[in-house]
């Protein structure tokens, strides 16, 4: 085999490899961008305003329970990392997620329903669905907010008073010290007037 042919050989098998690297590498950017939901929710969102008509009702739907899990998930984040107990509200919200999943494969379906007297049947169930599982959402959020503990008027007030309280305490320390740094400089001293005692009468 001549040099030239080893070379073309040698050039042709790194141009497969690099074709080859590059195909795998576009797969694994396209698998992670599909199972993102930011970029899955804001494709989502895309698509439901560019839509029409009874698409647009169906996309709006989606894009409105996707948003519900978030709230519910957002909720329980917070309280986790407020160490707040939860009891069975995460192991709810689970089954939450799953009938929720279970209607979005729903919505999908009709997104691909040409037969008007069918969407005409299914997309008001469908939002009542959707309403249901909204209700379910607030209500695992309103338990989740009165296990981390609510602020009242009446609290707060007492600590703005004691942050007040505490910021004029610090600017009277600092005011001292720098009296005393004063002193320091120009070496002085502090002058003590000594209490004079009163003779017994």
């Amino acid at each position: 085999m001549s040099v030239l042919a080893e070379i073309l050989l040698a050039l042709a098998s790194i141009m497969l490899v690099s074709t080859a690297a590059v195909i795998i590498g576009v797969k694994v950017v396209v698998g992670r961008l599909r199972r993102s939901r930011a970029v899955s929710a804001s494709v989502l969102r895309a698509r439901a305003r560019l839509s029409v008509g009874r698409q647009h009702e169906l996309l709006a739907l989606r894009v409105r329970l996707a948003e519900l899990l978030a709230s519910g998930a957002a909720a329980l984040d917070i309280a986790k990392r407020n160490d707040t107990p939860l009891g069975e509200l995460r192991g709810l919200f689970e089954r939450i997620r799953t009938d929720a999943a279970a209607l979005d494969a729903q919505l999908l379906l009709l997104l691909s329903e040409h037969d008007s007297a069918v969407l005409t049947e299914s997309i008001p169930a469908a939002r009542n669905r959707v309403d249901q599982v909204g209700t379910l959402v607030r209500r695992l959020r309103v338990a989740v907010a009165a296990g981390i503990g609510d602020p009242t008027d009446d609290s707060l007030a007492v600590l703005r008073g004691d942050l007040d309280r505490e910021i004029e305490a610090l600017s009277a320390g600092r005011g001292e010290l720098h009296a005393l740094y004063r002193l320091d400089d120009t070496g002085g001293q502090t002058a003590l007037t000594p209490r004079t005692e009163r003779s017994p009468s």
